[in-house]
């Protein structure tokens, strides 16, 4: 829960799950109402948003004698790429084709190149050897568009072609990527939330969870499963291990979420209202569903 204690991951985290389905913006006090359930406070909300509105992630409006906060353009881009980066969680089948990526950036661009390397383990793939970088995904516009963003035409070249030996696929897959120690931070995941699922599932039965206990409870799982796209390379069904735990932890993550979304939301809009009109909520918005659900395979 480290990252949870950052203010403005988790005010990114609030926009990108709740306040973008609702008019993309919040009026400053509810934010703050928000973020106390976190243990944050009005002073290190009100910094946070500061440097966010200064660094361009947002923008400030007054209305009497409120300030309201909205993504920029720039905010926006920002949730959509992370979502669109959502997709390897998503089953595919494999086309039986390798995308490779080779490049010779120089010392002097060394930035540059950090900053291309973790571009690249985000978007899953992995590193064969140095400044070579494998995928089984179909990723070409991804890599045409990291290409553009970092004005690296001269330096690399980019292959679609298929394995022909000596080894295996599997093989080829062990080297590029450690999914032993994905799966046991897979493991830990149901471990853990396997345990709250029960206990929470229970004491709403009950009546004996809040909706602002609710809301931590949701906000802090999204957080938590949200670091898969970090580590899990979204590798085709085709390449998994045969104890691959990634869609148990899907199907756990997806009956959590929905045991408390409805109350979260419940308590996210009783804030949310008592500055802003709740009238612009998004018409598709579902409450039980979110983007990391996946649908399982019949």
């Amino acid at each position: 829960m480290e990252n949870l204690l950052n203010t403005r991951s988790m005010i990114f985290t609030l926009y990108g799950d709740y306040v973008r389905h609702y008019g993309n913006e919040i009026w400053i006090g509810s934010l703050i109402s928000l973020l106390q359930e976190f243990g944050h406070n009005e002073q290190s909300v009100r910094a946070a948003i500061s440097r966010m509105n200064k660094q361009g992630w947002i923008q400030s409006q007054k209305q009497g004698n409120k300030s309201f906060y909205s993504l920029t353009e720039r905010g926006k881009n920002r949730i959509e790429e992370a979502a669109e980066r959502i997709f390897k969680f998503k089953p595919h089948s494999w086309d039986g084709k390798w995308r490779i990526l080779m490049y010779t950036i120089p010392e002097e661009k060394r930035n540059l190149r950090d900053e291309l390397r973790q571009e690249l383990i985000w978007s899953g793939f992995g590193s064969m050897y140095n400044s070579c970088w494998l995928s089984p995904n179909p990723l070409e516009k991804q890599v045409h568009d990291m290409i553009e963003k970092y004005e690296i035409q001269e330096y690399v070249n980019f292959f679609i072609s298929e394995y022909d030996g000596p080894g295996d696929k599997q093989a080829l897959v062990q080297k590029c990527w450690d999914l032993e120690e994905i799966n046991e931070k897979y493991d830990l995941f149901m471990r853990e939330y396997s345990q709250k699922y029960i206990i929470a599932k229970n004491k709403i039965d009950k009546g004996e969870m809040t909706d602002g206990q609710c809301f931590v409870e949701r906000t802090i799982l999204v957080h938590e499963y949200r670091k898969f796209l970090f580590v899990d390379p979204g590798l085709p069904e085709e390449l998994l291990p045969e104890k691959w735990l990634g869609d148990s932890a899907a199907t756990l993550f997806s009956d959590y979420y929905r045991v408390l979304a409805e109350k979260a939301n419940a308590f996210f809009e009783e804030k949310f209202k008592e500055g802003k009109d709740i009238k612009k909520i998004s018409k598709d918005y579902n409450v039980l569903s979110h983007p990391l659900m996946v649908e399982k395979k019949e």
